[in-house]
């Protein structure tokens, strides 16, 4: 019998709050499957080549009932604003919440310092 699980890392940074580097619409399945009821994408669109559009993420994780947030952001040290306005756009997401960027530093640095606030 064939086994489903994503093939990347995931860390738990909070509970019921997930986090990788990129994902693919493939991984939208398995995300459903496992519960995952938002997923936020911290990258900006065409940050590197090959990287799947949010709208198509989005058309994707749309399809198994999931929630799908972009919120770009660049990377390095995210800006004060940009921390304030994640913090509150995540007020009323339904968990558990996967969070992702290119290689998933971005997104722990932006959940945890937006939690801290």
């Amino acid at each position: 019998m064939k086994q489903d699980y994503l093939q990347i890392r995931v860390l738990e940074v909070a509970p019921q709050v997930y986090v990788s580097g990129q994902l693919f619409e493939t991984d939208m399945k398995l995300l459903a499957k496992q519960g995952i009821r938002t997923i936020i994408n911290n990258r900006p669109d065409g940050e590197t080549p090959g990287q799947p559009p949010s709208a198509e993420l989005a058309k994707a994780a749309g399809e198994y009932g999931i929630t799908f947030v972009h919120f770009p952001v660049e990377a390095g040290k995210p800006k004060e604003e940009e921390v304030a306005a994640f913090a509150k756009a995540c007020e009323d997401l339904k968990r558990p919440i996967h969070v992702f960027s290119r290689a998933g530093v971005r997104a722990i640095r932006l959940w945890e310092t937006a939690e801290a606030l």
